[in-house]
């Protein structure tokens, strides 16, 4: 058994080497005009020039219509310096790239109407074939139809790709922020509705922003209804995505809503309540301002439903009410031990793991089920993406950035739970008196944490479990700042909130 799952492993990991993206570049013949296509390839069979200027310009002999398996494929004349276009199928990568060879060909373009999956051969057939062969996907093959004439030339090449994209810059921002904030903001209220009981004005907005403790049968309940939801997109991803974007827009537009409705009351207009009626919500017969607030972010909801799709600005929108939604969360969902802490953590490093790692073992096209799930199959009829997440166009400017997802991603999960504990440091803290030294060294692990997701993306090139580097960052940094202090006993089970209860 250990002996399969080894070859397994070296099998998987044996196919990442030999995959590597490339650029083919398509002209016309009086290269006026170009453009870059993505391409995939195996610097076994050949290697490519990192520099377009480098690499050898030559004419398409399409040839699409056939899948060049056998001679009588080919066409009279050969292909003397030329790179044939042939679709994929039939019989293998050597088979192809041996009978392009030895019809004169300089190259091999395999159109593929699959995943792109890298030309893979053995060591003898590596050392016979000299001419590179590249997969090229049936749409980037539609499109050079389209674009250019007959006379059209390539250049394949592969340029050097940077190890981290700038994007993740923002990405770390916009993450420890909200988990710094929505900390904070949530520590401090939940002490507040300790120590003040007193009646406002506009009570019935407030009515609806009560916290909910979250006990072990919770934590258990969560996880198992977050693993089915996990495989059953994976297998009906086009079926569920679009019930998650409508849960998406009305909890994002709560999480704007309640976000904003602080700074809202503090502006001196609008505080008249709208008349007496019997309609859904208006009932309570809200303030004109807060009444205009929650059309304005349901309108920000439905601005980013309708648009989601328009990769250069919807992102933002996608990002502000994400923020809103997590801190909203944060806010509401209240760990009231740091053993509550200590057991939701656990169990969701043990679920992010699992599905992000060893998933790939268990599906039939080698892909992590996270992963898949996450940034969406590529071979989704309705080519939609999930909205949990924050996501920021990459910033290198690379050519290779057509070939990658053109996003970095980041889970509203790497966020809400470390920012749990975050929240109930902050909270420890004050009830303490201890100077917020929990929710700070709390806080600087979650950052470290993450600094050690982005360099272990950056070495293995693959997608990480971030919870895989957070969790042990945050939760062994608290576990030590109560040691230091010691408080461990009161840190567990939360019974420093017993102290000061005379000013409840």
């Amino acid at each position: 058994m250990r002996d399969a799952v080894t070859l397994v492993l070296g099998a998987i990991f044996f196919e990442q080497v030999l995959g590597e993206y490339g650029m083919a570049h398509v002209s016309d013949q009086r290269k006026n005009k170009g453009k870059d296509y993505c391409i995939l390839f195996n610097s076994q069979w050949a290697h490519l020039p990192q520099d377009l200027g480098k690499a050898s310009r030559l004419q398409i002999h399409d040839l699409t219509a056939s899948v060049l398996c056998s001679p009588s494929e080919v066409p009279a004349g050969g292909f003397t310096n030329r790179i044939p276009m042939v679709l994929r199928g039939n019989c293998t990568f050597y088979e192809k790239v041996r009978l392009a060879q030895i019809n004169g060909a300089k190259g091999l373009l395999i159109v593929s109407r699959d995943r792109l999956t890298p030309p893979a051969g053995n060591r003898s057939q590596y050392e016979e074939i000299d001419i590179p062969v590249a997969l090229l996907s049936y749409t980037d093959m539609l499109d050079i139809s389209k674009t250019f004439g007959k006379g059209r030339e390539v250049a394949m090449y592969a340029p050097h790709e940077p190890v981290l994209d700038y994007n993740m810059v923002i990405i770390f921002l916009m993450a420890v922020g909200t988990v710094a904030v929505g900390g904070y903001w949530a520590g401090s209220r939940d002490v507040k509705k300790r120590y003040m009981k007193h009646k406002r004005d506009d009570g019935a907005e407030t009515q609806d922003e009560e916290t909910v403790d979250v006990t072990p049968i919770m934590i258990c309940v969560f996880v198992v209804m977050c693993c089915s939801m996990l495989v059953l997109l994976y297998y009906f991803y086009d079926h569920l995505v679009y019930m998650i974007i409508g849960i998406f827009c009305l909890a994002a537009s709560i999480g704007l809503y309640s976000c904003l409705s602080p700074f809202v009351r503090r502006i001196p207009f609008g505080k008249c309540r709208i008349p007496e009626n019997n309609l859904p919500y208006c009932h309570k017969r809200p303030q004109v301002r807060m009444l205009l607030l929650s059309v304005f972010c349901v309108s920000v909801s439905v601005i980013w439903g309708v648009f989601r799709n328009e990769d250069q600005w919807a992102w933002v929108l996608q990002d502000a009410l994400g923020i809103a939604f997590c801190l909203y969360m944060l806010k509401t969902i209240r760990l009231p031990t740091f053993k509550a802490c200590t057991l939701l953590l656990a169990v969701l490093f043990v679920y992010d793991v699992f599905f992000v790692f060893i998933t790939p073992l268990l599906t039939k096209s080698g892909e992590s089920i996270m992963v898949e799930v996450a940034a969406g199959p590529s071979d989704s009829s309705t080519h939609e993406k999930l909205p949990m997440v924050l996501k920021v166009p990459r910033l290198n400017f690379s050519p290779l950035a057509l070939c990658d997802r053109p996003f970095s991603l980041l889970g509203f999960g790497d966020i809400l739970v470390p920012g749990l504990l975050v929240a109930y440091c902050h909270r420890f803290d004050i009830q303490v008196q201890s100077s917020q030294i929990y929710f700070v060294a709390c806080t600087v692990a979650y950052g470290i944490g993450l600094l050690i997701t982005f360099v272990a993306l950056a070495l293995m090139q693959m997608g990480q479990p971030a919870l895989l580097y957070l969790v042990p960052c945050t939760l062994l940094t608290s576990l030590g700042v109560a040691l230091w202090r010691r408080e461990l006993a009161m840190f567990w089970t939360g019974s420093g909130f017993a102290v000061n209860t005379s000013l409840i």
